[in-house]
C-alpha cells in the first residue's frame, strides 16, 4: 500500500522531539511504508533519528524552531503560522507535500490553523473534534463535536453525525449505530435543536448509520453506541469526566493495593486483571483526535502523549488517509441532500393528490 507521507510537528507536545520521533519511529516499525515530513528544529530532529535507523531513508526534515506555546492564545499563534512548526505541518497538507498532519501541540491554535489552511468540505459549516474512547465491549465509540465548536445548532449536529459515522464505519466496518447525547432518552427531553436533528436524522432513511435517538453520558462508553454526537462545550465537559473517573478508578486501586500487607498480597494474585484494566483505561491506547469535515486530515495528540500514543495517533492519520475519509463523508452529505429533496417532493406529491 502507497500512501502519501504525514507531516509530524516535532517540536509540539510535553515532550517535544524525541517522543515525536520516537512515536513516528514506531508506527513506522508496524508499517514500513509510511513516510514522514518532520517539521522542527533540524539539529534535535537529526540526534533524535540517531536511534532510530528505520526513519532515515523515510523521513524528510523541514527546518524550523519557532514553536507554538501551550496556552498561547489561537489568534496570537494563528499570526506566526507560517513561521512554526505547527503552521508549516498543516501548510504541507495544504501544498500536496503531506497527505496529513500530526501535532501535539496547542489544541485552539492547531484548530484555528487548519480551518484557515484547508477551509472546510462544501456542506460543512463546521469541523469538530473527533475522537475514540473505550467500550464495555471489544469496539470503541467515537465522540464528538469534543471542544471545536462550544456551540452547536440542528444543522451541525447532524453534520456532525454525518462525519462521526463515515469515521465510525472506517474503525467498525459496518453500519454504526448513532445517537445524540442528551439529558434522558425520552422524545420530549432536551434542546430544541437536539429535538430538531433528531427529527432530521430520523427522517434521513438514505444515510448508512442507523440512528437510535438519544444516550445519555453514563451509557457512552457500556459499548451500546457506536458515535455520540453533541456540541463541543458537552462533549468536552464529558470527555474531561469520563478521564477524570478513569484516572479516579485508577488512583483508588493502587491506594487500596497498598493500604496493607493482605491488599499487596491481593495485587499479586489480581495482578494480570489489574494490567487488563489498566491497559484499557490507558490514554495512549486510544490517542489520536480528528478534526473531521476539512479538505484534509489532521490529528491531534495528546500533548502528555508518549512514544506509543504519538504511534496511534500516526496510525489514525494514516488509516483516515488509505479509508479516504473526506470522500467518505462527502458521499454521504450529497445522500443527506438527496433524501430531503425526496422527502421533499414526495410530500409536494402528496398534497398535489389531496393525501
Amino acid at each position: 500500500m502507497s500512501l502519501p507521507r504525514i507531516a509530524i510537528d516535532a517540536m509540539g507536545g510535553d515532550e517535544g522531539v524525541r517522543v515525536m520521533v520516537e512515536g513516528a519511529a514506531l508506527a513506522r516499525r508496524r508499517h514500513d511504508q509510511f513516510q514522514f515530513l518532520l517539521v522542527g528544529d533540524e539539529t534535535q530532529i537529526k540526534s533524535a533519528l540517531e536511534s532510530h535507523p528505520n526513519m532515515r531513508g523515510a523521513s524528510e526534515i523541514l527546518h524550523c524552531e519557532d514553536v507554538v506555546g501551550g496556552d498561547e492564545q489561537p489568534s496570537k499563534a494563528l499570526r506566526r503560522a507560517k513561521t512554526t512548526s505547527m503552521g508549516l505541518a498543516v501548510n504541507a497538507v495544504k501544498q500536496g507535500k503531506a497527505g496529513a498532519a500530526v501535532s501535539a501541540g496547542n489544541t485552539g491554535a492547531l484548530m484555528a490553523m487548519s480551518k484557515i489552511a484547508l477551509r472546510t468540505m462544501p456542506g460543512i459549516d463546521r469541523p469538530a473534534l473527533a475522537a475514540v474512547m473505550p467500550t464495555l465491549e471489544d469496539e470503541d465509540v467515537i465522540m464528538l463535536d469534543l471542544g471545536a465548536n462550544t456551540e452547536a445548532d440542528a444543522r451541525n449536529l447532524v453534520q456532525f453525525a454525518i462525519m462521526g459515522a463515515a469515521y465510525s464505519r472506517i474503525l467498525l466496518g459496518r453500519k454504526p449505530r448513532v445517537r445524540l447525547l442528551n439529558i434522558g432518552t425520552e422524545e420530549n427531553k432536551g434542546f430544541d435543536r437536539l429535538r430538531d436533528a433528531a427529527a432530521d436524522l430520523q427522517a434521513a432513511k438514505g444515510l448508512d448509520m442507523q440512528f437510535d435517538g438519544y444516550v445519555e453520558s453514563d451509557k457512552i462508553n457500556r459499548g451500546e453506541v457506536d458515535v455520540v454526537v453533541t456540541d463541543g462545550f458537552s462533549g468536552n465537559i464529558a470527555l474531561k469526566a469520563i478521564e477524570g473517573t478513569a484516572r479516579f478508578v485508577t488512583d483508588l486501586l493502587r491506594s487500596a493495593f497498598t493500604s496493607s500487607l493482605r491488599s499487596k498480597i491481593g495485587f499479586l494474585v489480581s495482578r494480570p486483571a489489574t494490567e487488563l484494566l489498566k491497559h484499557h483505561l490507558d490514554p495512549n491506547n486510544h490517542n489520536g483526535a480528528v478534526f473531521l469535515g476539512l479538505n484534509g486530515v489532521v490529528v491531534k495528540s495528546h500533548g502528555s502523549a508518549n512514544a506509543a500514543g504519538v504511534a496511534n495517533a500516526v496510525e489514525v492519520a494514516a488509516r483516515l488517509l488509505e479509508d479516504d475519509i473526506t470522500n467518505r463523508i462527502a458521499k454521504d452529505l450529497a445522500e443527506l441532500g438527496e433524501a430531503r429533496l425526496r422527502e421533499t417532493n414526495g410530500g409536494a406529491a402528496s398534497e398535489g393528490t389531496g393525501k
